[in-house]
């Protein structure tokens, strides 16, 4: 439970911070951002959003350039926002390099596999590590609601469902939708978690929506202009579930919007909003 401070800054009222700490589940050293709103440092526990970012990305992406700050301060809600995947030099990586394999690209999944499951270990961090972390150091509430980006909407939606009862919402942006049948996923999942299908199934936010029978409301923004829209995406697979189930998804598509952060900084603050609706319920 030991943090080291790395950085602080007064934004919007409130408190950036990164801070460093052993994380046990992922056998290494991890840094996560949180930014604290102003209600948080008068003394009131506050809600807390997780952030899940995309591959290549670390904790500073979204906190840098998704211009949340102002909003969570109006609404008073804590950001956390951990990195992608463990780091370090004991940490495996692709030995070719790639971006959609290793570090930066954990893709919040519990590898069972060689040499990746020493550390790879990040739904259980998510889920469980980081969470208590925060709500021992932090002055938040246990209400918490969780979003993402790409893997990172991958990996909210995943949680999400998997785990109704410890989050209020759920939302992404340009989520991977259905990674058992796209390069991005079958990749990783092959890689994380071997060939059985099965196993992959329990990380498929398609496969999980499609069979789900407890709900979390959830928001999903999709650019149509996204480059990866249809090879990497597949956003239609998730509707499809959603209707199968009666999920309650809200699926929203947006003309001329891309991958990037400025499509997620043109819609956040719609999010916080979302979030904020069901944390206060």
């Amino acid at each position: 439970m030991t943090l080291e401070n790395l950085s602080r800054n007064k934004s919007f009222g409130g408190w950036h911070q990164q801070h460093n700490h052993h994380a046990s589940s992922l056998n290494c050293k991890m840094r996560f951002a949180i930014y604290l709103p102003p209600q948080a440092t008068a003394g009131t526990k506050v809600p807390v959003l997780y952030w899940l970012s995309g591959l290549t990305c670390t904790d500073e992406n979204f906190m840098q350039k998704a211009g949340a700050h102002r909003i969570a301060a109006e609404l008073g809600i804590a950001i956390v926002a951990p990195d992608t995947s463990p780091r370090g030099k004991e940490v495996a990586d692709d030995p070719e390099g790639a971006y959609d394999l290793g570090k930066g690209a954990g893709f919040y999944v519990n590898a069972t596999q060689p040499p990746w499951q020493s550390h790879y270990q990040m739904y259980d961090y998510v889920v469980q590590e980081l969470p208590a972390l925060i709500e021992a150091q932090f002055p938040v509430s246990g209400r918490r609601s969780i979003a993402g980006h790409s893997m990172g909407g991958h990996g909210a939606l995943i949680i999400a469902i998997r785990n109704p009862e410890h989050y209020q919402s759920v939302s992404a942006f340009s989520p991977i939708s259905n990674p058992m049948n796209c390069p991005w996923g079958q990749k990783a999942f092959s890689a994380y978690l071997g060939p059985q299908e099965d196993t992959w199934r329990q990380y498929d936010a398609s496969e999980l929506m499609r069979t789900a029978n407890r709900f979390v409301p959830a928001l999903v923004d999709q650019g149509e202009a996204d480059n990866f829209l249809h090879t990497e995406l597949k956003p239609e697979t998730l509707l499809t579930a959603a209707q199968t189930s009666g999920y309650p998804l809200q699926l929203r598509r947006h003309e001329g919007y891309d991958h990037s952060y400025y499509f997620i900084a043109s819609f956040i603050d719609e999010h916080l909003r979302f979030h904020r609706t069901h944390l206060k319920s």
